[in-house]
C-alpha cells in the first residue's frame, strides 16, 4: 500500500510540474495562446488553465501540444531521460526540401540536416528576414547563400553564420541537390520550418 501511495504522490509531483513547462515552452516558441489554440484545436481558456495549473493535462491534450512543438510526451512532462541518447529523426518536407531534425526539444537552438533540391542557376535565391540567428554547414554539393545584396557559393566543409534580421536565403548552386546542416535559433526555426509559403 505504501508503494501505491508513493506512486500517486510521484505522479502528482510530475503533473504539477507540467504547467510551468508548458508555459515556458510556448513562450520560447514565441507563440500566443491564440496562435497555439489555432494550431492545436484546444480552446484558449483550456490552454490558459493548463499553463496556470488550474487543469490537469490529459493524454489527448498533451499529444496535440507535442505535435505542434515537435516534442515527445516525455519532454512535455519532464520525464527523466532514459539511457539511450540516440535521436530517431522523422523527416518532413517543406517547399521541396527534405528536413531531418537532429535535436530533441531545446529552448535555444534546433539542428537539422536539410536536403536542398536542385535550383536553376539563373533563378534568384528567395530571401526573408526575421529575428534570430542561423548557422549553415555544407555537407555535400554546392549552395548559393544570399545575404542582403551579397551572394556566395559554398562547398563541402564550408560554414557560415549570420544575423537573420538581414534578408537571407540558400539554395543548391546547381540542378543537383545539396545537403547542409542548419542550426536555427527558436525564432529562425519557426519562420523557416513551420510557416508554409
Amino acid at each position: 500500500m505504501a508503494d501505491d501511495a508513493e506512486a500517486v504522490l510521484d505522479a502528482d509531483v510530475v503533473l504539477d510540474a507540467v504547467a510551468p513547462r508548458l508555459r515556458a515552452l510556448r513562450q520560447r516558441r514565441g507563440l500566443t495562446l491564440a496562435e497555439l489554440s489555432e494550431a492545436t484545436g484546444i480552446s484558449v481558456s483550456t490552454l490558459s488553465r493548463l499553463e496556470s495549473g488550474g487543469r490537469r493535462p490529459t493524454l489527448d491534450l498533451l499529444i496535440r501540444l507535442a505535435g505542434v512543438y515537435r516534442a515527445s510526451l516525455d519532454d512535455l512532462v519532464g520525464a527523466p531521460q532514459i539511457a539511450d541518447p540516440r535521436i530517431r529523426p522523422k523527416p518532413f518536407f517543406r517547399n521541396g526540401r527534405a528536413i531531418i531534425p537532429l535535436t530533441r526539444e531545446n529552448p535555444d537552438v534546433h539542428a537539422y540536416k536539410i536536403v536542398l533540391p536542385g535550383h536553376p542557376p539563373g533563378e534568384p535565391v528567395p530571401q526573408r528576414t526575421h529575428e534570430g540567428y542561423d548557422w549553415v554547414y555544407v555537407l555535400s554539393g554546392r549552395i548559393r547563400l544570399a545575404i542582403g545584396g551579397q551572394e556566395v557559393v559554398m562547398g563541402p566543409g564550408e560554414a557560415a553564420e549570420f544575423d537573420t534580421r538581414l534578408p537571407h536565403g540558400h539554395a543548391s548552386a546547381s540542378e543537383e541537390p545539396a545537403e547542409i546542416l542548419s542550426l536555427l535559433s527558436t525564432q529562425g526555426e519557426r519562420v523557416h520550418l513551420r510557416e508554409v509559403d
